[in-house]
């Protein structure tokens, strides 16, 4: 079985921090190491002492930067090259795995020949909003997948959905096809998976890694967050040309409407909409943000940081 590092961009924690070390110290296949990339030592100082943190757990790694060297892309490169495990596996600080088998089910998965990434399900918190279950539902179902590139015509962009909420990668291949992009506002995950299929090899998706994760984001968090993921589309021709999202989105706004007056919940469906709305202005915004002034860019984006160097 191949060894594996796990990988944990990290701002501002809370005590969960506390409860997904835990779980990860519990997990049948054990990493090597736990590499937390930590954003703003400060934040980090307001929640624990470091050194009580790594006596607690000798397998941690911290490394800290500043919040004006943040990337989503080379934040995590740096990550991997801190690692010399023959796998890794990319984790969000709020998600926390459900059971002690997380691990063991990606790296089987991983194993499989032409497997560049596979990636876990992500179900829904208790506290989040019946629309927001039904998402989870949608893009995370029970049934695995292994997707490559003659699944395009099938699937169009959904070939290229991964997510580094929960996504193991093996180092060989991840070396070879150059990690994940170095500078990008957003969507590294898919941008490296779109690489990965287009070089011939295939993403698997394993329900049966499961974390628990999910938001209940406001109109506004919904807008700048589709904004920035314009922007990423924008950015990749070489990944998202002439592949479509809208029809997906559709399918999914409709189903979800379904959803929700099945269920009794018909009083939500305004809401929902208005909240669709927002998705999709901010989506095209984002798409076309080269023909926007840039103070309406920055009014735009949940990336600021991102900007000085575009």
């Amino acid at each position: 079985m191949l060894t594996v590092d796990v990988i944990i961009p990290l701002y501002n924690p809370g005590k969960q921090l506390f409860t997904l070390l835990d779980l990860l110290a519990g997990q049948s296949v054990q990493p090597e190491h736990v590499i937390l990339m930590n954003t703003e030592q400060e934040y980090l100082d307001r929640l624990c002492n470091e050194k009580e943190l790594l006596m607690k757990y000798p397998k941690l790694l911290v490394k800290h930067l500043k919040r004006e060297n943040f990337d989503h892309g080379e934040t995590r490169n740096q990550g991997v090259r801190l690692s010399g495990t023959q796998a890794f596996m990319m984790m969000t600080q709020d998600a926390l795995p459900q059971d002690d088998r997380l691990i063991e089910h990606l790296l089987k998965a991983l194993e499989k020949p032409g497997t560049a990434v596979a990636y876990g399900r992500q179900l829904p918190d208790k506290n989040c909003s019946p629309e927001e279950q039904f998402a989870r539902s949608f893009n995370y179902p029970d049934i695995p997948d292994r997707k490559s590139a003659e699944d395009l015509p099938r699937l169009g962009i959904k070939t290229y959905f991964c997510s580094n909420v929960c996504a193991m990668y093996r180092r060989d291949l991840f070396d070879q096809l150059g990690g994940f992009t170095h500078h990008t506002i957003f969507n590294e995950d898919m941008i490296y998976a779109g690489a990965a299929v287009q070089a011939g090899y295939a993403i698997e998706y394993v329900p049966d890694a499961a974390v628990i994760h999910s938001h209940n984001y406001s109109c506004r968090q919904q807008f700048h967050r589709n904004f920035d993921l314009g922007v990423s589309q924008t950015d990749h021709p070489e990944i998202f040309s002439g592949l479509r999202s809208e029809s997906e989105g559709k399918k999914m706004v409709l189903q979800t409407v379904r959803y929700l007056k099945n269920n009794g919940k018909t009083y939500l469906v305004p809401h929902y909409i208005i909240m669709c709305g927002c998705r999709y202005i901010g989506y095209i915004l984002g798409k076309n943000y080269r023909s926007l002034p840039r103070a309406l860019v920055m009014r735009c984006t949940m990336n600021r940081e991102y900007w000085k160097w575009n």
